[in-house]
Order: C-alpha cells, then sequence, then structure tokens
C-alpha cells in the first residue's frame, strides 16, 4: 500500500467512535495509522445513545462487542397516541443486557462505554494515538501534515464543529433551523426494550435504556430550552422519573445542522458529523459514520480517494432524505399529526424504522 516505507498511511484527526472506527478499518486492512485527538480518556458527548441493529452489525464486524442494553424496536408516542415498530429478526420480547450479540437487536449503550470499546479495540490492532489538536493543515501531491505529523491521507473525524473542515474551507451558511440536545441519564430499572420517543409541540424526548439500572433521556429542541420544564411537561415520562436521582450531569450539543461544500480536497477525506450532518431525529448518526469510515478506508486501500465523493452520497442518501424530510415535518405546522400519522399507518412507520436500522 506504502509509496514510502517511512511514510504513515492514515492520519486520523478526531478520536470518537468514528475517528476510531476508521482507525480500526485501516489497521484490519494493513495500513499504519496514527490518530490525533486533543482530549484523553473516554469521551462522552451529548446523544440518544442507542445504536441501530445496522450499527450493531457493523461494530461486530470491527471486533468491537460493547456492553449494553438490547433494544428491540422503536416506539412513538404523543399525549393520547403511541406506535411501535420491533426490528425485523430481534429475538425475544424481554429487556436485558450483555453484547447484543443477538440477530436483529440494537443496543444501548453509554457512549463513554462505546468509545472504551473502541479504543481497546484499536490499541490492540496496534493503532498510534498522539494528544494534540489540529490547528494548521497542508498537503501536496504526495501527502498531508498535519499536528507536525506527515501521512499519505488524512482522515478528518473531529466532530459536528470540524477544524478540519474549516481549514479546508468547506463550510457552508448554517441553517436557520438550528436544532439541539440536551441529554442526562437517570438511575432506574428499563421499562422497556424499546427506544421510546416522545412528542410534544415543542420537543422530542428520547428514552434509552444503556444498561440494566440505568435510562438515558435526551431533549431535542430550539437552543434554550429548560431541561427540567421540557421533561415536566411529558406527563407519561415526568411521572416515571419523579424522585429519581440523575446519574450524570447535564450535558448538551448542537447546533444539530451542519454542511460541508464537499468531502474531499486532495488527500483529505471528511468522514462522521465533520462531513455535514442533518439532525439527531432518526438515531442513526453512528450507524452512518461507521460506514462512511469503512468507504473512506476502502477508497485509501485502492489509492482512489477521487471515488469518495460518490461513495459518502451513496451511503449517506437514505439517511439524508429520510432526516431532512423528518425534520421539516417535525419544525412545520404539521408537527400535531406525527404520532397520530404514524400510528394510523403502522406499515409505513414500520418499512421507514427498518430502512433507517439496517
Amino acid at each position: 500500500m506504502r509509496q514510502d516505507g517511512d511514510l504513515l498511511d492514515v492520519l486520523v484527526v478526531g478520536g470518537g467512535p468514528v475517528g476510531l472506527a476508521a482507525a480500526i478499518e485501516a489497521r484490519m486492512r494493513g495500513l499504519t495509522v496514527t490518530v490525533v485527538e486533543p482530549r484523553e480518556g473516554s469521551v462522552d458527548k451529548a446523544c440518544g445513545e442507542g445504536l441501530m441493529p445496522g450499527a450493531v452489525t457493523a461494530l461486530a464486524r470491527l471486533g468491537v462487542t460493547p456492553g449494553g442494553h438490547a433494544l428491540r424496536g422503536i416506539r412513538y408516542l404523543s399525549a393520547h397516541r403511541q406506535v411501535e415498530h420491533r426490528f425485523e429478526g430481534a429475538a425475544g420480547h424481554g429487556s436485558g443486557t450483555g453484547s447484543a450479540a443477538l440477530e436483529g437487536t440494537g443496543l444501548g449503550v453509554r457512549r463513554t462505554v462505546l468509545h472504551s470499546a473502541l479504543a481497546d479495540r484499536a490499541m490492540e490492532l496496534g493503532v498510534r494515538f498522539v494528544t494534540a489538536k489540529v490547528t494548521a493543515l497542508e498537503q501536496d501531491a504526495d501527502g498531508v501534515v498535519a499536528a507536525g505529523i506527515r501521512a499519505r491521507y488524512l482522515i478528518g473525524a473531529d466532530g459536528l464543529h470540524s477544524t478540519v473542515r474549516s481549514l479546508l474551507d468547506l463550510e457552508r451558511a448554517p441553517s436557520s433551523h438550528r436544532r439541539y440536545g440536551i441529554r442526562q441519564h437517570f438511575r432506574i430499572q428499563p421499562w422497556s426494550d424499546l427506544v421510546e420517543v416522545h412528542w410534544t409541540d415543542t420537543v422530542e424526548a428520547y428514552v434509552t435504556p444503556v444498561d440494566d439500572c440505568t435510562v438515558g433521556v435526551a431533549l431535542l429542541g430550539r437552543q434554550g430550552m429548560d431541561y427540567a420544564a421540557r421533561l415536566a411537561g411529558i406527563p407519561a415520562l415526568a411521572s416515571r422519573l419523579a424522585g429519581i436521582e440523575p446519574a450524570s450531569k447535564l450535558r448538551g450539543a448542537g447546533p444539530f445542522r451542519q454542511r460541508a461544500s464537499r468531502r474531499r480536497v486532495g488527500r483529505v477525506m471528511l468522514v462522521g458529523d465533520s462531513s455535514g450532518y442533518v439532525d439527531a431525529i432518526t438515531g442513526e448518526g453512528i450507524r452512518v459514520g461507521l460506514a462512511q469510515a469503512e468507504a473512506a478506508v476502502t477508497c485509501i486501500a485502492a489509492d482512489d480517494v477521487a471515488g469518495y465523493e460518490r461513495a459518502w452520497a451513496q451511503r449517506t442518501r437514505d439517511f439524508r432524505l429520510l432526516t431532512t424530510g423528518l425534520v421539516a415535518l417535525a419544525g412545520s405546522p404539521l408537527r400535531p399529526v406525527i404520532v397520530p400519522l404514524a400510528t394510523a399507518l403502522p406499515g409505513v412507520f414500520g418499512a421507514i424504522v427498518e430502512r433507517l436500522a439496517r
């Protein structure tokens, strides 16, 4: 693969789950890899923490099986209606913990647990880690330099507010519809093996069991929302959590909508949130990010990075179309009919869930 025995094959900027997955992919193909990340230890992030079945399968292929709580489907709820879909092939109907090696199931897993499992696998494969922040980037016909490290190729996986994307001047004007997320965990035994999505007039609340005694609740909505007040405005959820001790501090993220004019410049490719992101409303960011990481490394291994833009578009098409449509609906006067419509058309709801899950 390498043209120069002393030249690093791949430099990954960003040591979150997608960056680590890219590093693992590269090592599994015999490439030399260094990950540059300014933060040390397990990296947390405000997210729903639910992995779709497709993400669980993709992680298993990388040799990563984090512990968590098996998820067997999705349930949408409003004040007076609810509809659910269980993933096709999901085994059993009770809750439970483990690696979710059960065919067809998703996995609720703390972000820190997922990060640690990926980092352990990367170290096992010989990935080198450097604690540094990338502030400049240079490239020529033969390689890329960042953080004082030269490599044949660079993968930018540094998140929503990507420095690599900014250094490449790929930022596009932000969307006027700016949504944010706030997450907190609660010490309570999960009451369901489904991800519950509670819809109100202003927010969605994503309830994800992440182990035998912990449930995460992530609220998605406009900037400045009051977490406690919005949670209190969902009676079915507020009653379950009344008097329950929080298991983590509030953590926020956003704005979600990020756009890049391109995903590749020369020998640099963007993956995960840094390549552009629509919204967390469909809960499949990790699955899509893993697919992008695999596509980027495939292009590197073939010395055909010019093909990455096309591969990125193919891997993300369903996510972009369905998520953009749902976000537009959620921000329109039709928002109140989302759950009633899904209830009236359970087959359509199930088909959409399955399409996103795989």
